[in-house]
């Protein structure tokens, strides 16, 4: 499954499109406009992506990837 359709995935269920959950990380203080915020650990954020959005473990880390910006829109791997 390539990243765009996990998020793709993860937008049909949530309503919430990546922009969306930049904000929504940037909101809870979770990451910056460049990336994770210092000291916070992907494993925090998938316990809120789950806790929040019902999100799997798989489906939260395709979100802390884009947090992290190490994978974009449209990305195929």
């Amino acid at each position: 499954m390539s990243f765009q359709a996990y998020l793709d995935n993860i937008e049909a269920k949530t309503g919430k499109n990546p922009g969306q959950f930049r904000q929504w990380g940037r909101d809870k203080g979770f990451s910056t406009t460049t990336g994770l915020a210092p000291g916070v650990k992907a494993g925090a954020v998938v316990a809120a992506l789950k806790e929040e959005f019902g999100l799997g473990h798989g489906h939260a880390m395709a979100i802390v990837a884009l947090l992290k910006g190490s994978k974009q829109e449209g990305a195929k791997q």
